[in-house]
């Protein structure tokens, strides 16, 4: 059986204590990734996604900034490898379409990158570190999808 959850798109205004909550358990507590690196400052900016379970606890996020660079997705760990992780990307990806950017990109944790590589992103360059965590660029080009352009 497979547990339920919904994702849906918030502002960081109304999102901020769910989306800092499931950021802090993830990046800064598991992760160790340091407090000054994760809140840099861009969330007010950004288009966030949330994902909540049938009892409303929050279990996932992400965000999209106004250049269409996708990051800070995180799953709780007993919600992972349940598609969480894939229909936030979903949904940040049809955001992006939706506004007509013309491409996604995201710095991708190395052991992540098969959940991107599904979603149809390439990988760039070479393995960097951020946060002391190996990361690579991974790009999506978006094609337009409406009637005028088929």
């Amino acid at each position: 059986m497979s547990n339920a959850f919904t994702v849906h798109l918030v502002t960081w205004c109304d999102g901020e204590p769910l989306l800092r909550a499931i950021r802090e358990k993830v990046f800064i507590q598991e992760q160790q990734v340091p407090v000054e690196l994760e809140w840099d400052g861009l969330d007010a900016g950004c288009e966030h996604v949330l994902a909540l379970a049938a009892s409303g606890n929050a279990i996932g996020c992400g965000r999209i900034t106004p250049d269409g660079h996708i990051g800070r997705i995180a799953v709780l760990p007993e919600w992972r490898r349940q598609q969480v992780g894939s229909s936030i990307l979903e949904l940040l990806v049809d955001y992006a379409r939706g506004r007509h950017y013309p491409k996604v990109e995201l710095n991708a944790q190395v052991q992540a990158m098969p959940l991107y590589e599904k979603a149809g992103f390439h990988a760039e360059g070479e393995v960097f570190l951020d946060a002391n965590i190996p990361h690579r660029k991974m790009l999506l080009l978006l094609k337009d999808r409406s009637p005028s352009s088929q």
